[in-house]
């Protein structure tokens, strides 16, 4: 390593040691926090504190590496086989015990059992693991993927399948996708959606989040917010049931409350949002595909004045660092889910969704997103620039400013009154009867509302 490195101070990867402790569990804890994690280095003869390095006695430095390989054989369970190296820095010697992230999740130290003994990194520090992250520990351990497993207490409704095959069918058809036959069981079956069986095909995770058959925490939470913090709240809702329905849901109450814009560029007007809403649209799919189902907390998607927040509970997957993600390797945390939503078209490719959010803000001249790892949880930020102003030559004040409250308050009376009309609905508004027109199609054309039976006679449906 880089003197800079050192410099830096410790980190997820990174601990500091002045000395080799005399109680060896001061030090074998990080070492299986480590190999539970995504690897890294413990440095003897650097001082915590002051990152200042003072080095380690010549005469000991055989003995240290010799007991922390002993020590660390016998206290671990399964065995974990360090490299030790000796490194010299302006001078001093330093030992460097590496330790690789470990296949065989979850290690602990012996004396204290697989349930007390479990430790995992979490920031610069190494913390006791709690029953659901040694649970994860122990599935990644054996290289499965939790949406795959048998969903305990969930059985397979016919109805439940028909709803699902008939929706991924109608996305393939948006996808204008050829398919010799439309999906079904079988299919499903060949996803790991639904498990195969002597008697009948069984449920599996992923089949109950897809279906909304279970797990009630599975959900979004959306709110609007009044200014740039949480303190007062505009608006929120929850939306559960199947995971893609979710993601349309969430998607479409953040289009609720960012700025259309609107530019002539010679004898063409062009809408355009604030944010890349192709972004905003990433960042939930992302958060349902990869976020810690076994975690009993909800995806979070807040809207602010100055920012668009996703909250996804779990931490980006164990072996992959954010670095990695954000130059497109991927480890998927539920592969069934991912597998379904990539046939779906919802993910366009693996492993370049972060990525993407930062092309896509950076086309739109704003400020670089923010990808933030928490205890238990992951956040994205992605920030809001003011509307921009009219000019003689260009961007116009549009008169749709507020077209996005005018949306929203057909909305409303909608749901109020199914069979109101276009005349009550320019009352409500305030607008002409054209401009009423004009958001009940462009409405449609978002499939927000739909118009069942007649021009006369008939009703609206908020979607």
């Amino acid at each position: 390593m880089a003197i800079s490195d050192y410099m830096n101070g410790e980190s997820k990867s990174l601990e500091f040691k002045v000395a080799l402790p005399s109680k060896a569990e001061n030090y074998v804890k990080t070492v299986v926090a480590f190999a539970n994690g995504n690897g890294g280095k413990i440095v003897v003869g650097i001082d915590d504190k002051t990152k200042k390095i003072v080095g380690v006695d010549d005469e000991k430095v055989f003995q240290i590496m010799d007991a922390v390989a002993n020590t660390v054989s016998d206290m671990v369970e399964p065995q974990i086989v360090p490299n030790i190296m000796l490194e010299t820095v302006n001078g001093k010697s330093l030992v460097v015990i590496e330790i690789e992230a470990g296949e065989n999740r979850p290690y602990y130290i012996k004396a204290e059992g697989r349930d007390r003994g479990t430790y995992i990194r979490v920031g610069a520090t190494s913390r006791p693991a709690d029953p659901m992250q040694i649970k994860e520990l122990e599935i990644e351990g054996k290289n499965l993927s939790w949406d795959k497993l048998r969903c305990v207490g969930c059985s397979v409704d016919d109805a439940a399948v028909e709803k699902l095959c008939t929706d991924i069918n109608k996305y393939l058809e948006k996808l204008a996708l050829d398919h010799e036959s439309k999906v079904g069981v079988k299919q499903l079956m060949s996803w790991d959606v639904l498990l195969a069986d002597e008697k009948s095909p069984v449920a599996t995770n992923a089949f109950a989040l897809l279906t909304g058959e279970k797990f009630d925490y599975a959900k979004i939470q959306c709110a609007r917010f009044k200014g740039k913090d949480r303190s007062v709240f505009i608006d929120r809702k929850e939306y559960a049931g199947p995971l893609y329905e979710q993601v349309e849901n969430a998607y479409r109450f953040v289009l609720n409350y960012i700025e259309m814009n609107t530019e002539i560029k010679g004898l063409v007007r062009e809408d355009k949002y604030e944010v890349p809403v192709s972004a905003v649209r990433e960042m939930i799919i992302n958060a349902v595909c990869h976020r810690n189902y076994m975690n009993d907390s909800s995806i979070q998607v807040s809207v602010f004045d100055d920012r668009i927040e996703v909250t996804s509970p779990g931490t980006i997957c164990r072996g992959l660092t954010l670095k990695d993600a954000l130059e497109g390797y991927s480890k998927t945390r539920n592969k069934v889910i991912a597998k379904v939503f990539h046939h779906m078209g919802l993910i366009e490719e693996w492993g370049t969704g972060l990525g993407r959010i930062l092309r896509q803000a950076e086309s739109y001249h704003l400020k670089a997103p923010e990808f933030t790892e928490m205890d238990t949880a992951f956040r994205v930020n992605l920030f809001r620039t003011p509307a921009s102003k009219s000019s003689e030559k260009g961007s116009v004040k549009s008169s749709e400013k507020g077209s996005v409250k005018s949306s929203e308050k057909i909305i409303d009376a909608i749901r109020q009154n199914p069979s109101v009309t276009i005349e009550e609905l320019a009352k409500i508004t305030q607008t002409t009867t054209r401009s009423v027109e004009k958001n009940l199609k462009k409405l449609k054309d978002q499939n927000r509302i739909a118009r069942i039976g007649a021009a006369n006679g008939g009703k609206w449906e908020v979607l």
